[in-house]
């Protein structure tokens, strides 16, 4: 290697080194590091004896059953011994009776169990699962859902709170305390449940009392173990798991997710967490807390079709915890609504935001972009006006029309100017054969030149809809407010509308015909035959191979959105309308006799602009001589029209 090279490398290494000493942790942080993971090692070293003591709680309480329906076999004493041996201070927690005390404003409603004071079930009063016009929706309930804490006592007992039964005390409509005594009366854990007027997050706050003499004083740590069920609540199942994910955001800002299908669970161990949440198409479970969560096991696993269920999520993982701080979480339980979530994060500086409203798939970077400038603000501009879902889409499809407009046109004209030259390009094509492919395409590109015809022109403006076109894919069918709104023959514009359903699934087909899906493929081949008409084909093979997969199009389209929601296939149906009519008004207004006049003009410009030589020149005239007869020809079909 020579000598540059050598430098660059050693520049490189230099840079690595500095960089690595620059972000090296201090002693103090490399230490509290160790603390952290030697405590959240001890716990879960453990977790075996934990087991043992869980089965032997299950044993007491087995034995207890026995004794009321048996008859006194075992006595109060004896009882009392194997509690106190397996509990200590929390023996007398260890039994009671299942009781359940609810909290809710005017967007939620949350149960509360005694045992394990742990949320039970969590509603949402604004929506209903698809089918059910009766009962709230249902975010899980019961076994559904189950959040443990992992306590060691101070002579190293590992107690488990979700075997432990809590005291409720109400303070008021929006404040439950879950109290787990410790023996005395002033020595307990409280649970603390806080739920604001009119909002779908509240706060959960861990408050120790007096616990110094009972729980370990060396541990700097609470292991936490949450997992949840998700209910499929959607007529098509498909995309429910396609959005089902565990989704995380790490202390640093960054958000990625954890998914998986019904093949075996997917488990990831990840860095320090700011938020977790559990989320299917609409909406979102998530646990947050501010100082993070410490070295969290993440395991997300798919539910087989049929269960009722999408996904399984598990984490387990450590929050940081002493005996004399409350440890503050926050819950949200609700729908995964933009604005909604967006709001969260409302005055906040960046490194303190959120960023919930990620929970929203909207797309990559710029067709996303797309949706927060243009599609969201419009979509709640006319949903402001108290509008009707449809007539709401058929404004927006307006809309987008409308800013779209200069692209379609430019490459309208682009079309047409390539339509006019067809006459000059099929004479290029006789007068070289296919074996001087090479003299072809550069008589081609000489007239294309000289025409001022770029053969891109009709592609490059079509490039431009693109994002808005993607960013309508994206949206409809993650939209939670086309959920449940019906329009014509769809009963939730947010699923699709099956005119035809039977058992057994068709491949590639479905067990379902949508009939928006229909009309919109339908229209789609009478658009692509209006299309055809206005471009210039010729007796090429591949050209006619290509019209034949134009044709071809629209029935693929078909298999691919009869699963997709109403409401994209309904906007794709009214875009295709408007677009047949500005198709049609183009070549109505369109003169194809004064293109090639003004493509002569632009010719003879370019000409005098620049003398040519002899055989240029001659070539100059031959190809003007094409134009005037191209004109010709355009008048006498203008006339016979």
């Amino acid at each position: 290697m020579d000598k540059n090279t050598w430098i660059g490398f050693l520049l490189i290494a230099a840079i690595i080194v500095g960089f690595s000493m620059i972000n090296r942790p201090s002693k103090e942080e490399i230490a509290e590091r160790q603390r952290v993971s030697d405590s959240i090692r001890a716990m879960r070293s453990l977790e075996l004896e934990a087991q043992q003591l869980s089965a032997a709680i299950s044993e007491t309480s087995e034995v207890r059953d026995q004794k009321s329906e048996i008859g006194n076999q075992l006595s109060d004493e004896e009882l009392t011994g194997r509690l106190q041996a397996a509990y200590g201070d929390f023996a007398e927690s260890a039994r009671g009776t299942e009781d359940f005390v609810s909290l809710e404003n005017e967007r939620v409603r949350l149960m509360f169990t005694t045992k394990g004071g742990r949320l039970y079930r969590a509603e949402l009063k604004e929506y209903k699962a698809y089918g059910d016009t009766v009962n709230d929706l249902h975010l899980f309930t019961g076994d559904e859902s189950d959040m443990a804490f992992t306590l060691i006592t101070a002579n190293n007992r590992i107690i488990s709170t979700q075997n432990l039964y809590f005291e409720p005390i109400i303070k008021n409509d929006s404040v439950l305390i879950m109290r787990l005594k410790a023996g005395c009366e002033d020595v307990s854990l409280d649970f603390v449940y806080t739920l604001p007027s009119n909002e779908y997050m509240w706060h959960f706050d861990i408050v120790p009392h007096q616990l110094e003499q009972v729980l370990a004083q060396n541990v700097s740590t609470i292991e936490m173990q949450w997992r949840q069920k998700v209910p499929q609540q959607e007529k098509g199942r498909k995309f429910e798991e396609k959005y089902a994910q565990l989704q995380y955001m790490d202390i640093g800002g960054s958000i990625d997710e954890l998914n998986s299908d019904r093949k075996p669970a997917k488990k990831k161990e990840a860095g320090k967490m700011r938020w977790i949440a559990y989320k299917d198409q609409f909406f979102s479970t998530v646990l947050i807390s501010e100082d993070g969560f410490e070295s969290p096991l993440l395991e997300a696993k798919g539910e087989k079709n049929g269960s009722g269920y999408i996904r399984s999520y598990t984490t387990t993982t450590a929050i940081r915890f002493n005996l004399r701080d409350k440890v503050s979480l926050r819950y949200y339980t609700g729908p995964n609504h933009y604005n909604t979530l967006k709001a969260y994060d409302k005055g906040l500086e960046k490194q303190d935001r959120l960023q919930l409203k990620s929970l929203v798939p909207l797309g990559w970077k710029i067709v996303s972009w797309v949706n927060v400038i243009l599609v969201i603000p419009m979509f709640d501009l006319f949903s402001s006006w108290g509008l009707s879902i449809g007539l709401i889409i058929l404004l927006m499809t307006i809309v987008i029309k409308l800013i779209i407009l200069p692209f379609v046109f430019k490459s309208y004209q682009s079309t047409a100017k390539m339509r006019v030259l067809k006459p000059q390009i099929d004479e290029i094509n006789a007068k070289f054969p296919p074996e001087k492919m090479q003299e072809r395409q550069q008589a081609t590109m000489a007239l294309y030149q000289r025409a001022g015809v770029n053969p891109m022109g009709g592609c490059l403006p079509m490039l431009f809809q693109m994002p808005v076109v993607m960013a309508m894919f994206w949206f409809f069918p993650t939209a939670i407010e086309l959920r449940g709104k019906s329009f014509l023959w769809a009963d939730d514009l947010s699923t699709y509308d099956s005119i035809i359903s039977w058992s057994t699934p068709i491949p590639l087909l479905g067990d379902h015909l949508s009939l928006f899906c229909i009309l919109f493929s339908i229209v789609n081949i009478a658009y692509t035959y209006i299309t055809m008409q206005t471009q210039a084909t010729g007796n090429d093979p591949s050209q006619k191979m290509m019209k034949w997969m134009m044709y071809l199009m629209p029935l693929m389209f078909f298999f691919i959105f009869n699963d997709y929601a109403a409401g994209l296939s309904y906007y794709y149906l009214l875009a295709l309308f408007f677009s047949i009519m500005q198709t049609m008004i183009f070549r109505w207004t369109t003169d194809d006799a004064k293109i090639l006049a003004e493509m002569e003009a632009n010719a003879k410009k370019k000409a005098a602009a620049k003398p040519q030589s002899g055989l240029a020149a001659r070539l100059q005239k031959m190809q003007q001589e094409q134009l005037r007869q191209a004109r010709e020809q355009a008048k006498q079909q203008a006339k016979r029209r």
